[in-house]
């Protein structure tokens, strides 16, 4: 993989990008988290973004999240998304040298043919790579430092603030993600987004989201959203989005 490609799929520094959430992710990404012999990455079309691995074998968040949904996620899901995403910019060099979040960002400035997949396609690629990342069976259970300070602050207290997430994971009406995110000008925020659509479009930086898609759960869930939504919970590694935080406050 060159250093470019790298940079596309969000598995290196990434200085040239204009948020600070990249920094947050780069820089607490699952490479710290990984278990031994994590799966290899599902094969693409070669294009400028390519499918990172999952971070861990798929087995690694039971009885939480179960493996076949999570290879199926991963590499069926998501790859679609990487691989629709390269044909969406595929003979535009103008749009092939630039990050993910480059081109979600400024969604207005794309080519009107390429806009609405990129919005679908590259939301999908994003929005999954900091999903996977802010995943582990043993990670911290609670927001630390600074955001944990910030959570009581704006909720109250970090179950006041999980019982607001879940709801607003309960509340996206079909397909969607419920985030938290930052934003510069009202601060920590619970939003919710449909389809593939992404924080970082609004403006705002998603520190760690939840994806609702039934895709997502209904393997092992069937049709009980709140069973998976409480089952996620406990499988946020608090310490990478508290280290997300600190870095998006350093930006």
């Amino acid at each position: 993989m060159n250093r470019r490609q790298a940079i596309q799929t969000l598995a290196l520094g990434a200085a040239a990008v204009p948020l600070a959430h990249a920094t947050g992710l780069l820089a607490t990404t699952a490479f710290a988290q990984a278990t031994p012999a994590p799966p290899a990455a599902a094969t693409t079309p070669a294009g400028p973004f390519t499918l990172p691995p999952l971070p861990y074998a798929f087995d690694a968040l039971e009885p939480h999240l179960d493996a076949e949904t999570m290879q199926i996620h991963h590499d069926k899901h998501h790859a679609a998304y990487v691989a629709n995403l390269n044909k969406a910019v595929a003979g535009k060099p103008e749009l092939e040298k630039q990050t993910v979040e480059q081109l979600l960002e400024s969604l207005d400035k794309l080519p009107a043919d390429v806009a609405t997949a990129v919005r679908n396609h590259g939301g999908g690629h994003y929005n999954h790579t900091l999903l996977w990342n802010s995943l582990k069976r043993d990670g911290a259970k609670a927001p630390v430092s600074d955001l944990a300070a910030a959570i009581d602050r704006g909720w109250g207290s970090f179950a006041a603030f999980q019982d607001k997430f879940n709801a607003a994971a309960m509340s996206v009406f079909g397909s969607g993600w419920a985030w938290l995110a930052w934003d510069a000008k009202t601060g920590l925020a619970i939003v919710t987004t449909p389809n593939q659509d992404t924080p970082l479009s609004a403006g705002r930086v998603p520190l760690y989201g939840v994806d609702v898609w039934e895709h997502a759960y209904y393997v092992k869930f069937r049709n009980r959203r709140a069973d998976y939504v409480a089952e996620f919970a406990k499988v946020v590694d608090w310490d990478f989005v508290s280290n997300q935080y600190r870095h998006v406050m350093k930006g």
